[in-house]
């Protein structure tokens, strides 16, 4: 028997999400990379990873890149704010990241921070999607 789609399509997401981190991993760990990299594939994993979770519960959603709006939509945002208060610095990598700018150029400690971040927030959604019957 075929899961409903908006299974599926949250299982998209998800992977997706499971791709971009395991990037940023690889990433880490070749220095000669920049860390921007990191920073937005981290920024892109916990997009996909929320947005997943709000198209598996049938939650609609705006479209942004703002993890904190998408965050607020979920029934277990308090799970993933004990973790992480606020997620506007993650946020700021999908744009900083990506362009020059007035901005300063990630460093090593802002990617290793965006990293632990993005990969905190896609285990909490994992465990909480898990106890909501996701297989």
């Amino acid at each position: 028997m075929r899961a409903p789609d908006h299974v599926v399509e949250a299982k998209r997401w998800l992977q997706f999400a499971r791709e971009d981190i395991s990037a940023a991993e690889l990433i880490l760990q070749h220095p000669t990379i920049a860390h921007r990299h990191v920073c937005w594939l981290a920024q892109q994993c916990a997009e996909k990873a929320i947005k997943g979770a709000l198209i598996y519960l049938q939650i609609d959603f705006r479209r942004t890149h703002d993890l904190d709006v998408l965050l607020n939509l979920l029934p277990f945002e308090a799970e993933i704010r004990q973790s992480f208060a606020d997620l506007a610095e993650l946020t700021e990598w999908a744009v900083e990241s990506r362009y020059p700018g007035d901005w300063q150029e990630a460093n090593e400690q802002d990617a290793r921070a965006a990293y632990g971040q993005a990969k905190g927030v896609l285990e909490i959604i994992f465990t909480e999607l898990h106890k909501r019957g996701l297989k």
